[in-house]
């Protein structure tokens, strides 16, 4: 069985809606998903031998491509040695020390399995270590599917939350607190309301996983110092932006220094991995030094471990000058191609930017979730069809960024144009 539309109805016999992930189905774009076998650069082929260029590129880890050459073969390595040893192992102390050793506001850090995980913890130790229990986030940063990251905005006062998924407890909604990007009222309001009850601001410092929401220097710095105002930390959610935007992310970019940090994607090279950092002093509350209780089977898998450690040695700042450079170059070719095709078709569509991360955008620049139209879906559902029957592949949903890697390089770009306008 190759094709797409057989596969797919085979899939959802033994899987919940066929997929492992939601944004794989291709819920609302009238299609059955597309299954991949095989990957190289910034390429992949279906199970119908169909090429596409890929601009999800795994939603964002592969920052060197698929199947890069280096990663590849200490891959190779590791597998003849073991991939699984639940016990101590040298692979996460070499990633631990060559992290620490370049992002200076960490002293420590933990691997975990996922992005997930990487929050789950963080929140559980900001909460331990602060002996508080509410959190503040903002509509638009995506954080997980940890049930108290699953929450929006109710409909009463700035603040007021309820879950935004089935299996979420009330309890969890009562300690999130909800607030639009941009609001600085709204947050010295609930630490005024809440006082001495809010152990933490968790904020995406670049939101990319509800379209791209750049926010302004003075907006960041102000959420460090109301955090320190009220003896609260600082969550910045990197796992999207970290070792994107610049190996130390956004709190490189902006010199702003989080109390906590998470990452993921990335720092595991497309293998399964998440992290958190900090200072030895809140690090150190968790087990078994501390009270919060953290464990993984599987966390520091020796596979992602030399994988993440093969990819971030790759990542100079020659290699992030030739991946932002690629980048520019695609969205001027995307926007060039957006005004022209079929006499305007998606002229309302167009691309923006930071680093290397781009989103379709049919109003331009947007910094606010609320802000992002409603009907999103009915553009972009013709604008998917279009570039995928082309042999584009972009993620599969409206609200979703696109990744560059260091491989869509000249020859890919060049391919791009051509691909574009035949």
């Amino acid at each position: 069985m190759s094709n797409n539309k057989d596969l797919f109805e085979e899939s959802k016999k033994f899987v919940p809606g066929g997929v492992h992930s939601p944004v794989r189905s291709f819920k609302g774009l009238e299609l059955a998903p597309r299954f991949f076998k095989e990957a190289n650069g910034a390429y992949f082929t279906d199970t119908e031998d169909k090429n596409y260029i890929d601009f999800c590129m795994s939603f964002g880890p592969l920052i060197l491509g698929h199947t890069e050459k280096k990663v590849h073969e200490k891959l190779n390595e590791q597998m003849a040695k073991g991939w699984s040893y639940g016990a101590c192992e040298p692979y996460s102390l070499t990633l631990a020390k060559f992290l620490i050793d370049k992002i200076s506001f960490i002293d420590q850090i933990r691997f975990v399995n996922s992005g997930t995980e990487a929050v789950m913890t963080a929140l559980r130790l900001a909460r331990g270590y602060t002996g508080r229990n509410k959190i503040i986030k903002f509509n638009g940063c995506y954080h997980g599917h940890v049930d108290s990251m699953l929450i929006k905005a109710g409909s009463g006062l700035a603040g007021e939350a309820e879950a935004s998924s089935a299996g979420v407890p009330a309890g969890c909604a009562d300690d999130t607190l909800i607030l639009e990007l941009g609001d600085i009222q709204g947050i010295k309001d609930c630490f005024k309301d809440h006082r001495d009850q809010i152990a933490a601001i968790i904020v995406e410092p670049l939101p990319a996983n509800n379209g791209l929401l750049p926010q302004t220097q003075e907006y960041l710095e102000f959420l460090r110092e109301v955090t320190k105002e009220n003896n609260a930390l600082l969550i910045f959610d990197e796992v999207i932006s970290g070792f994107r935007m610049a190996f130390g992310g956004m709190a490189e970019v902006t010199g702003i220094t989080p109390d906590i940090v998470t990452y993921g994607k990335i720092i595991g090279g497309g293998l399964p991995v998440g992290a958190l950092g900090a200072k030895k002093e809140l690090m150190e509350k968790l087990a078994p030094l501390g009270p919060v209780y953290q464990a993984g089977t599987l966390s520091a898998n020796p596979l992602a471990m030399v994988g993440g450690l093969a990819t971030l040695e790759q990542l100079t700042k020659e290699n992030y000058q030739k991946i932002n450079g690629y980048t520019e170059r695609i969205v001027g070719i995307f926007n060039k191609w957006l005004a022209e095709f079929n006499n305007g078709q998606f002229k309302d569509y167009s691309l923006y930017s930071r680093a290397s991360l781009f989103w379709f955008s049919p109003k331009g620049e947007i910094n606010r979730a609320c802000d992002i139209p409603a009907d999103l879906g009915v553009g972009f559902t013709p604008l998917f069809h279009t570039l995928l029957e082309k042999g584009i592949y972009i993620a599969p949903n409206a609200y979703e960024v696109g990744f560059v890697s260091l491989a869509h390089n000249d020859d890919v770009i060049a391919d791009l144009e051509k691909r574009l306008w035949n």
